[in-house]
């Protein structure tokens, strides 16, 4: 094998194939997902095909609980695909370690067309060789055994050797076209023949990873950066199955660029903003965390920074992707999440919102008319306030208590007028004046601003803020006057008169 002989894909439009295959090891992070949804943006882009499988050969570290994770990940995304883990397809089984009767099929095509040979020589033999060689051990195999010959073979057998399989690699420099990057060239012998096949007989990602993207019919393999360096090696196993017609081209590859954590290190894992659970948790919406991440290395214009799942497939090409690093800014991803927060419908926020006051011990697990009656009222009162869904409970809990349950936060007592029980007893007064059927928002709010603004004299600071931490404890809660309303007349009146008895 001495060139690339193998076409890359020309694949355009439906007959674009693309793939998101992780490997199930540990929670998804916000990388990964990113990738996910690069793939799915250029197959609804392009009106092609988005195929997932899962690649869980390494029965160390795969668990069924990343796995599942997966595919929660994916469910709560709305990233769904075409053909796969749960779909079904052409190509079944999607999942890796069940496919091991393929692997073992493609292994001997390539043994006999010669585009893999055993390999006999130990880690410590090939260090000798080279430095026997005056090679530096770093470049590691030198192609020794390419053409061993029958006998050769028996004598390492007679050892007690049991042979590795390497794929004899092209002598010529491998080029291609990144679809992010532009053209990129591995000289001839950046690397030498690798490894595909263990000594036990098990296949290497090396070899598991392109055979299974050549059998699935992928077209275009979007990936982080950091496998940049492995693809010359999967356009010469290409190549070998090329020649051997197991596949009919090499796929175009595009490495997306890699995601930053504080400073200047990649995301790391370990970190929470890393963990796509803890956006989840802190009450991110799908909208609003997709946004952010397709901003991590693409942008739908210089000037729209907040867009619709459609609006991104509509414009989404991976040519487009810059090739540079992108930050994960925790700020910005919470701006862009409010901002997606306050286009839902009010019926979908407050659907949306019921799960957050659920775990927070707010509510029931089932709404009560009382419960339900003030949702509807107060869902509104926030919705253009939260950044995150998790922000409710504490902005909401105190309209779904009654006075006896109130407590006052300490910092709310913080700046309270010296006349606060003047300011209390003028409230309550005015309050008691207005009926109960017109308890109303309006009527509220022109008997407190008489009372206290009018005949007072107080600035609206120093004549609200006892009021409102009255009725909620807090010093920050949703408008004052509505959630009086809210209350109604004697919840709120036995709220102040209970806050007055302390101060």
């Amino acid at each position: 094998m001495s060139s690339i002989t193998a076409p890359f894909s020309t694949a355009t439009g439906p007959e674009v194939k693309v793939r998101f295959c992780p490997s199930p090891t540990g929670t998804p992070h916000v990388g990964l997902i990113r990738t996910a949804l690069f793939n799915w943006a250029y197959a609804r882009h392009t009106g092609g095909q988005f195929l997932f499988r899962i690649e869980d050969t390494d029965a160390e570290r795969d668990s069924e609980e990343s796995f599942d994770q997966i595919l929660d990940a994916l469910g709560w995304l709305g990233l769904n695909w075409d053909e796969g883990v749960n779909v079904g397809g052409p190509a079944e089984p999607y999942r890796q370690s069940e496919r091991g009767h393929i692997y073992q099929e493609v292994i001997e095509k390539l043994k006999a067309s010669g585009h893999i040979y055993e390999s006999f020589l130990t880690g410590e033999e090939i260090d000798e060789r080279n430095k026997a060689a005056g090679r530096a051990v770093q470049l590691g195999y030198d192609n020794s055994e390419r053409d061993l010959t029958e006998q050769q073979r028996a004598a390492y057998r007679a050892e007690g050797r049991s042979p590795a399989l390497r794929l004899r690699v092209p002598e010529v420099d491998i080029t291609f076209t990144d679809l992010v990057r532009g053209e990129i060239t591995f000289p001839a012998g950046s690397f030498p023949d690798f490894v595909v096949v263990r000594p036990n007989g098990q296949p290497l990602y090396t070899l598991v990873n392109p055979v299974d993207d050549a059998l699935m019919g992928v077209t275009h393999v979007l990936r982080g950066e950091d496998l940049l360096s492995s693809t010359p090696r999967q356009i010469a196993l290409y190549n070998a199955m090329y020649e051997a017609g197991i596949t009919q081209f090499i796929p175009q590859f595009g490495h997306l660029p890699y995601v930053m954590g504080e400073g200047n290190k990649k995301l790391s894992k370990r970190d929470p903003q890393a963990n796509l659970f803890h956006h989840r948790d802190r009450g991110f919406i799908p909208e609003g965390l997709l946004n952010y991440l397709a901003l991590l290395g693409w942008g739908l214009s210089a000037d729209q920074d907040i867009f619709t799942m459609d609006e991104l497939a509509a414009a989404f090409d991976v040519k487009n992707v810059n090739p540079n690093p992108a930050r994960f800014d925790q700020k910005k991803a919470d701006a862009i999440n409010a901002a997606h927060i306050r286009l839902l419908t009010a019926d979908d926020f407050k659907s949306r919102l019921l799960p957050y006051l659920q775990s927070a011990g707010v509510v029931g697990a089932t709404l009560s008319a009382n419960e339900q009656a003030i949702l509807d009222a107060a869902a509104p009162l926030i919705q253009e306030r939260l950044v995150v869904l998790s922000e409710a409970p504490d902005l909401l809990s105190f309209l779904f208590k009654t006075a006896d349950q109130i407590s006052i936060d300490t910092d709310a007592l913080d700046g309270m007028p010296e006349n606060v029980g003047e300011v209390l007893n003028a409230a309550i007064a005015a309050l008691q004046g207005i009926g109960e059927k017109e308890f109303k928002t309006e009527p509220v709010q022109a008997a407190l601003n008489h009372a206290l603004i009018e005949v007072l004299g107080l600035k609206p600071r120093f004549a609200f803020g006892p009021l409102r931490t009255g009725i909620s404890g807090r010093r920050i809660s949703p408008p004052l006057f509505e959630s009086m309303e809210i209350l109604g007349k004697a919840e709120t009146i036995a709220r102040l008169e209970a806050f007055a008895r302390t101060v």
